[in-house]
């Protein structure tokens, strides 16, 4: 009989179901940042085609930026998220929850500016103002309940909330009460629908 050992859920802010990828994209939160906000957005490359590891490349600086039109548009942009959810709901994760990712941009929530410093990005692969998969829906309800587990995550709220007139992600085809409806905590507060 063999005994084996379950790694443990989080280690060093990186969550052991995710499939990692490092991003060179982050830095250190400010000291005394509380993490406590979800940021949901949407994400596709090129916009609308889904399937390829066009987000991957373009987390983690490898996107060739000639492979398409639209790269040319992005071209240089060094971006990240701490998760990308695709449409099957696989789960990678390329920055530490305990960094800041380069996820937000000029953004304001909660009474505070520069949500980059205080929240944990989420991207969904899809579209803004398109609809989501069900399968993207329980794996982000699965995570934002793991998340609140290590950090006092108290909102959740989509880029355009943080960043309104400059974001439209996730958009008007993204499902708030079902993921209200799907999540066990009460506590959290989510964006006046």
């Amino acid at each position: 009989m063999s005994l084996t050992s379950t790694p443990p859920l989080w280690q060093n802010g990186w969550y052991s179901p995710a499939k990692r990828l490092d991003s060179p994209n982050f830095g250190p939160r400010p000291a005394g940042a509380c993490i406590d906000l979800l940021v949901v957005h949407s994400i596709s490359l090129p916009p609308g085609q889904y399937g390829g590891n066009e987000v991957q490349a373009l987390f983690t600086n490898q996107l060739d930026w000639d492979a398409h039109p639209y790269f040319g548009k992005i071209r240089g942009l060094e971006v990240s998220s701490h998760f990308y959810i695709r449409r099957d709901g696989a789960l990678w994760q390329f920055v530490s929850c305990d960094d800041r990712a380069w996820h937000a941009g000029r953004s304001e929530y909660r009474g505070r500016p520069n949500c980059n410093d205080d929240s944990i990005g989420i991207e969904l692969e899809g579209l803004e103002g398109e609809t989501f998969e069900p399968a993207q829906y329980e794996s982000l309800a699965l995570l934002c309940e793991a998340v609140a587990g290590p950090y006092p995550i108290a909102h959740v709220a989509g880029h355009e909330h943080i960043a309104p007139g400059r974001k439209q992600d996730p958009g008007s085809g993204f499902d708030w009460p079902l993921l209200r409806s799907l999540l066990n905590f009460s506590n959290l507060r989510f964006p006046l629908l």
